[in-house]
């Protein structure tokens, strides 16, 4: 061969190896751990405590597994997966490489996400106590509280971390979702928000700011993170370290129903599921379902309840094994866990078919 084509050919290769090892805006999903929401978690000192405890109120023994799924996430803006990485995901049904921007949005720092995973996560108990205790007939007086205020938002020197919302332009606040509703709704007109600091209430304006989100969707923010602040009647606490987000909520409210009523409100069986929830009971989408069906499956797990928002990420990727039902609300999953208990018809329930996931749910 001559001494060119020898030059040429090793420059291709020198190429290849470097493209194979650069690292791209890619990163990697694949299936976390699994908890069991009525089993025990272990401490930072190697001890266990329960999952769920209860104070204040009787509880039940429980059995088989109300699995709560994660997915975990391989790679950062700093440390990048390679081409070999990636061509191993996509090789793996129960990996996807998803651009990078998805999970860290442009301009937002890993501890920041992970603050922002952290803060969601601990709303999501909330609202998942909230949900199972209303379902049980108890009273919950909730209230609208700002978690943390945006460095470059609207609501910086406006707003305070700890501030309650009581109203927005005099109508009195329900819920987060309402503010929301009501900043949409205005499309960037200021709002008067009623607010209670230190104990006295005062109005403040702010003037929404357009903005895109991870998606590049164009919307309207004043800049703060909220939570809902709940009166419990009892004292339900929920331990877990390590997990962020909001997507365990259904399955928090599901076990902690289970720890207050007689009986097993799986039948004994292991059971898997995922979905956000709010104080009405409400089950919302999430993330990485394809990679919590494979971490069910693993973890033993028979059954698996999955919002219906997600349903056209289910269809065509259920492990084998694996019998998923679609779930929108906290009623429809007790029904489905009443029917795997009692042996009841499976077929009745609602699962995610073809036609499901073209309409979107």
């Amino acid at each position: 061969m001559p001494l060119v084509g020898v030059i040429a050919l090793l420059t291709a290769l020198v190429a290849l190896l470097v493209v194979t090892f650069l690292p791209l805006p890619y990163v990697i999903q694949r299936p976390g751990p699994v908890f069991n929401t009525l089993g025990e978690v272990q401490t930072e000192d190697d001890g266990k405590v329960p999952l769920i405890s209860v104070e204040g109120a009787e509880t039940y023994t429980t059995g088989g597994a109300l699995d709560l799924t994660t997915v975990e996430v391989l790679g950062n803006r700093e440390h990048r997966p390679t081409w070999v990485e990636l061509l191993g995901a996509w090789l793996d049904p129960s990996r996807a490489v998803v651009p990078i921007d998805a999970i860290f949005p442009e301009g937002v720092t890993t501890e920041q996400r992970d603050e922002q995973n952290q803060l969601m996560m601990t709303d999501s108990q909330h609202e998942a106590t909230a949900a199972a205790l209303a379902e049980l007939g108890y009273d919950v007086p909730t209230s609208v509280e700002v978690a943390s205020v945006i460095g470059d938002g609207a609501s910086v020197g406006v707003l305070e971390q700890d501030d309650r919302i009581v109203a927005v332009d005099g109508a009195p606040l329900k819920d987060a979702d309402a503010l929301r509703a009501a900043i949409k709704a205005g499309q960037g007109a200021p709002l008067t928000l009623t607010i209670e600091r230190a104990g006295a209430e005062q109005d403040v304006t702010i003037t929404p700011r357009e903005q895109k989100d991870a998606d590049g969707q164009a919307g309207w923010y004043i800049g703060v993170m909220l939570y809902h602040e709940y009166e419990f009647p009892i004292d339900v606490a929920l331990q877990i370290e390590n997990v962020g987000g909001p997507s365990a909520g259904m399955m928090f409210a599901l076990g902690i129903i289970d720890v207050l009523t007689p009986g097993e409100l799986n039948g004994g069986k292991n059971v898997a599921g995922t979905g956000t929830i709010t104080a009405d009971g409400t089950v919302g989408a999430i993330g990485g379902i394809r990679q919590k069906l494979y971490g069910a499956r693993s973890a033993g797990a028979e059954y698996f309840l999955a919002p219906a928002a997600n349903c056209g990420e289910v269809v065509g990727h259920v492990p084998d094994g694996l019998r998923v039902f679609s779930t929108s609300t906290l009623e429809e999953s007790l029904g489905a866990l009443e029917a795997i208990a009692d042996g009841g018809d499976l077929d009745a329930l609602p699962t995610c078919t073809t036609a499901a996931a073209n309409t979107g749910g």
